[in-house]
């Protein structure tokens, strides 16, 4: 599929200011040097975090920001540009410094700091920390992953989506950051917008409000974060280039194009993100891969930028539209779709771990004959999902395991080849994390639906939490640890069910 907005985004750049566009593109920089520098306070208030590792590296986030909820959105910051120092060390009181840089940070990507760090050991736990002029980072940790070809005993990752703000505080990140985990994957709606979030300096503050958590501040001190947005970081239910129907002007194309690109923008300059995902005006490529050893390989995707409209807005679900059987619609893009395939046929791995966003296996909500679904799933794309069931069955990359989020309920389901035909085979397995902090106001119709669904053995859409993964060559394991609620500040969080997959053996098994 061609890039999107081919054409477009040359209008892009003439209404947003071509020279302060392509400066945020490209990372140049017309601000002058600040000589000096000096604040009101510690420039770090937005903490530190580390993300997309490999076995020889990591890539350490974080942004200058003394006064984060700054109206224009520039955190405080003067418009110059500042040069920022990080060390990685083998311990945590940076006795033993093993790398140590500068980056430029600059005010047109918000004095956010990417810092791609090469040269480390692989599975190896390092320590990091930034610093301008006398001011100093809180201390973060992070883990590389396991060296090119191994194949590691064992490791363990968090499942995490869904953590709007009005939820309450995040309980699941303070019950995470107490874990031993290689990584966490955040599988989207990371923030929520509000419905009046358009410039740059809104999305930037949104964000800015969110990493002001503790609890989130403390898991992303902890680990390394892999991830990719849904469509809450940008506005409800997008898709490609089609805003939400909500009134004339939610509809005009120019003004949403305009607010894509500072959404995306502001996504790249608040999390753990690698140069290759820096985001062109509206386009930002996020589909990645990374490897753990010959143990799993994770095929990370965006199954928002690239779709086809969505047929119905009915909600939770509705009847099944006939139009999801057309060949040209697509969920994750003919260029996407076939890396994907290209990365699943060539694994080595032992575990394909595919972390997208929305429920893949599909969930009838009529538990009488009629067939009702939600068509901003993969139900709404039925084409894109055979396709990459058929993919599955006949290539058979060894074990892949859907990771999923969205619908702030946990399910444990059983992908089939045919979904159409709910005795065809079993060619994946599901595991759709609950929300961190997400209310579900639609519990009630989930838990009607179960009955329909043969396929799912497990629902829980009443609790928040995260899921614990746990990867070994024998089996793969997802534990469902829930909160008493996302505002709990002290309770611990509790496994409220566990499921393993076995090796060759598609679908899970209660434990």
């Amino acid at each position: 599929m061609p890039r999107p907005f081919a054409t477009s985004r040359r209008g892009f750049l003439a209404i947003s200011g071509g020279a302060v566009a392509t400066a945020a593109v490209y990372g140049f920089s017309a601000a002058p040097a600040w000589a000096a520098p000096s604040f009101p306070q510690n420039p770090f208030t937005l903490g530190v975090a580390s993300g997309d590792p490999t076995s020889g590296g990591v890539v350490l986030w974080t942004r200058l920001a003394p006064e984060p909820q700054a109206p224009d959105g520039m955190g405080g910051m003067p418009p110059y540009q500042v040069q920022v120092s990080w060390q990685v060390a083998t311990d945590p009181d940076f006795r033993t410094v093993v790398k140590a840089g500068r980056e430029t940070a600059t005010p047109e990507l918000a004095h956010s700091v990417h810092a791609e760090v090469d040269g480390l050991r692989p599975s190896a736990d390092y320590w990091f920390r930034f610093r301008i002029g006398s001011e100093e980072s809180p201390v973060g940790h992070t883990r590389t992953a396991p060296a090119a070809g191994s194949v590691p005993g064992r490791i363990a990752f968090g499942l995490a989506s869904c953590q709007s703000w009005s939820g309450g505080r995040y309980a699941a990140y303070r019950t995470m950051a107490q874990e031993d985990l290689d990584l966490v994957v955040h599988v989207g709606d990371y923030t929520y917008e509000g419905r009046n979030h358009e410039t740059l300096a809104d999305f930037r503050n949104n964000h800015a409000k969110y990493k002001s958590s503790v609890d989130l501040q403390a898991a992303h001190a902890r680990f390394p974060f892999v991830v990719t947005f849904d469509d809450h970081e940008i506005e409800n239910n997008w898709a490609d280039g089609v805003s939400q129907p909500d009134g004339e002007a939610s509809n005009d194309p120019q003004r949403f194009l305009q607010l894509r690109a500072n959404a995306f923008q502001a996504y790249y300059e608040h999390l753990p993100l690698r140069r290759p995902q820096r985001p062109t005006g509206p386009d930002m490529v996020l589909h990645r891969s990374l490897d753990y050893g010959n143990l799993a390989k994770f095929h990370v995707l965006d199954t928002r930028q690239y779709r086809s409209d969505q047929l119905t807005e009915n909600f939770p679900g509705g009847p099944q539209h006939p139009d999801v059987y057309d060949p040209s619609r697509t969920l994750m893009g003919d260029e996407q779709e076939q890396w994907l395939f290209r990365g699943l046929a060539s694994s080595s791995a032992r575990w394909n771990v595919i972390a997208q966003q929305t429920m893949m296996a599909q969930y009838d909500y009529d538990p009488s004959e009629t067939l009702s679904v939600n068509h901003d799933q993969w139900d709404g794309y039925v084409v894109s999902r055979n396709r990459l069931t058929n993919f599955i069955d006949q290539q058979a990359p060894a074990n892949p395991v859907v990771l999923s989020g969205d619908w702030h309920s946990a399910f444990v389901n059983e992908v089939l080849l045919d979904h159409a035909n709910p005795d065809s085979k079993v060619v994946a397995t599901e595991f759709v994390g609950t929300s961190i902090s997400s209310g579900c106001g639609w519990a009630q119709a989930i838990k009607n639906g179960l009955p329909a669904n043969p396929h799912t053995s497990y629902i829980n859409p009443d609790k928040r939490g995260w899921s614990r993964c746990t990867v070994t060559p024998n089996e793969f394991r997802s534990d469902y640890l829930v909160v008493p609620s996302a505002a709990d500040t002290a309770s611990p969080a509790v496994v409220d069910a566990s499921f393993r997959v076995e090796n060759g053996r598609a679908g899970a098994q209660r434990v």
